[in-house]
């Protein structure tokens, strides 16, 4: 019966030690870490090994809820996936054990209020996003393509693979700026 840690943060910029730690004093050996974002379960290979490793009676532990998924959907997977296998999850900082009754629908409750929060999030974004582009401070990204200098060199003879090599874009875009004939 091992007990598994798990511990994630968003950001490369963000630091696991505190998770760390708290999974090495809860008896977690071994611990799986990793850099990613938490909105879905996808491309999380610390969390696949996991999931694909863990076996009857062991405990997958985490320090809190949102550090395993943000979206209800994500979570029920993951807690049906243990459950297939014989195995538990556990958080140390919140009251969740899939092994009772309780910590079941306290998962839940923390699965739904997690999903919540990044919709919140997600919505806060678009506003300020949208505020932005009404003052005219938004303007996305500059254009990466000169369009004269494209025309230029279409004049000179070279053709839409010649001008792309020689200006490092792509030659959809040379096709873009010529107004999609293909020359």
């Amino acid at each position: 019966m091992a007990r598994i840690g798990y511990a994630r943060v968003s950001t490369t910029d963000q630091d696991l030690a505190l998770q760390l730690g708290t999974l090495k004093a809860a008896g977690c050996d071994p611990i799986r870490a990793e850099k990613a974002s938490g909105t879905s379960t996808n491309g999380r290979a610390e969390l696949t090994t996991i999931l694909d490793f863990i076996g009857e009676g062991d405990m997958l532990v985490i320090t809190r809820i949102d550090r395993l998924a943000r979206s209800i959907g994500d979570l029920q997977d993951v807690v049906r996936t243990l459950k297939a296998k014989g195995a538990t999850l556990k958080a140390t900082e919140q009251p969740i054990d899939t092994g009772t009754a309780a910590g079941k629908a306290f998962l839940d409750m923390l699965g739904v209020f997690a999903e919540f929060e990044t919709n919140l999030r997600k919505e806060r974004q678009l506003e300020g996003i949208a505020k932005a582009k009404a003052e005219g401070v938004y303007k996305g990204r500059p254009p990466s393509i000169d369009v004269e200098r494209v025309r230029a060199l279409k004049a000179e003879g070279l053709g839409p693979a010649e001008i792309a090599r020689r200006l490092g874009i792509g030659r959809a875009s040379v096709y873009r700026v010529l107004g999609g004939a293909k020359v």
